[in-house]
């Protein structure tokens, strides 16, 4: 912990961290103009009393800004709206959010807002808003209308894609490039290309993909919920295309986040890190959490009236959440090839059973491993390019110009030369009467 003094109002000294932590604030708790089906945050109402009203009044948003800054170790500090759905809280409430940022913030400091939202709100007003105060900010689409509709729909359970690409592309007028969060689901994990194909016709920048594990009695999962193998599926498709002909369109967040970690570097992402525990969460009410995945009371780690910032994140109950998630590996796990990649995946779906029986392993934990493989010589070689000094979209080219000579060599095959599936056997004993069986 560090000591530093601050000249900006309402400092005399301040109590920081030397290294940053996120807080996912969420203005107007857990409630949401959507009903997504698969939502697993709607049911959160439960913990609070019913005559609450889900909206942080003034005294929880100032504290929560004065103590973020001052527990931040600056220049830059980020601050991220959540939700249910950040945007109900209106924009007076931003208003009022960035007049606090300007008067607690020592000077040299630079604040940074993002706002996560389904994007239903986003008219034009809204837009100009987020553009003139700089927001980041990232909205969710499943993919086109027949997956997003799917289960992103109304309290009323209708539509709402033609909504948020409304919003969409209102953000784009603006001058603002959103990050689009897609879920990956039991239902467009079944159409990986159509889903991919539909962002790059939207000129999608960036796109993160978040799976769907909704944990039901008995360690069963919901209907909307993806399985193991079709998330590996839906990823391996998706990076065999992205690979060859995308990388320097669109920039996907676990293939770079992957990158990164085949090079060396310790992840960012934290389903991928060894520990986790750096990003809290905050209700509207002003309690604090351990992450937006634990809000309970079991992981209830106090309030933003009573308790400094830098006091919860590094306090042992925090420090001891974020620990377990290597502390908690399976023997299963810990033997793993790609251990170094996966790290387990977050701790909120280790649920299921490894193959001999140990408790404890992540439900997805077989589409990871075979996502992993599959990409790992990708990810070699483009190590390789970097060390080369050369970019690593210099494998799309590659990739391409074997797969040409590949393709000629087939073409060209004499029925009595040797196969070019190098079995040492004739083409015509080999693949050609493989071929012709199947036919």
């Amino acid at each position: 912990m560090t000591e530093l003094r601050a000249q900006g109002p309402g400092f005399s000294r301040r109590k920081s961290r030397t290294d940053p932590f996120i807080v996912m604030a969420k203005p107007v708790g857990p409630t949401c103009n959507l009903h997504c089906r698969y939502c697993y945050y709607l049911g959160k109402t439960a913990l609070f009393p019913d005559h609450q009203e889900f909206i942080m009044g003034n005294g929880a948003l100032d504290a929560y800004i004065a103590k973020f800054i001052q527990a931040s170790p600056g220049p830059i500090v980020h601050f991220v709206w959540h939700g249910g759905e950040p945007t109900l809280a209106g924009i007076g409430f931003y208003e009022r959010a960035l007049e606090l940022q300007r008067k607690y913030s020592p000077p040299g400091f630079n604040c940074i807002n993002n706002l996560q939202t389904n994007g239903v709100l986003l008219d034009k007003y809204w837009c100009r808003f987020l553009s003139e105060n700089n927001f980041h900010v990232g909205i969710s689409i499943d993919g086109p209308s027949r997956l997003h509709d799917k289960y992103r729909v109304s309290q009323g359970g209708s539509p709402s894609h033609a909504r948020v690409m409304l919003g969409y592309n209102n953000l784009r007028e603006s001058g603002i490039d959103p990050d689009v969060l897609c879920t990956i689901n039991s239902f467009n994990s079944q159409f990986p290309e159509e889903t991919y194909r539909f962002f790059l016709r939207n000129e999608v920048a960036w796109l993160q993909f978040i799976p769907i594990v909704v944990r039901l009695a008995n360690n069963r999962v919901s209907k909307q919920s993806v399985s193991p193998d079709a998330y590996a599926n839906f990823l391996i498709a998706i990076f065999d295309e992205w690979v060859r002909y995308d990388m320097t369109s669109i920039a996907i967040q676990l293939f770079l986040e992957c990158l990164r970690v085949w090079s060396g570097s310790p992840a960012d992402l934290c389903i991928m890190a060894q520990d986790c525990g750096q990003v809290l969460a905050m209700e509207h009410d002003g309690s604090i959490y351990s992450c937006d995945h634990f809000v309970d009371l079991e992981h209830r780690l106090g309030t933003i009236d009573s308790n400094s910032l830098a006091d919860l994140i590094d306090s042992r109950v925090q420090i001891e959440f974020g620990k377990a998630k290597t502390s908690s590996l399976t023997s299963y796990c810990q033997a793993c090839p790609v251990l170094f990649a996966c790290n387990g995946g977050c701790p909120k779906d280790r649920f299921s059973s490894a193959i001999d029986g140990e408790a404890g392993l992540n439900y997805l934990c077989s589409g990871y491993r075979a996502f992993y493989q599959h990409i790992s010589p990708y990810m070699n070689k483009m190590v390789e390019l970097s060390l080369l000094g050369q970019k690593p979209s210099r494998l799309m080219a590659d990739l391409r110009a074997v797969e040409a000579n590949e393709r000629a060599r087939w073409k060209s095959a004499n029925r009595n030369a040797p196969c070019p599936c190098e079995s040492g056997l004739k083409f015509k004993n080999c693949c050609l009467a493989k071929r012709r069986e199947a036919t």
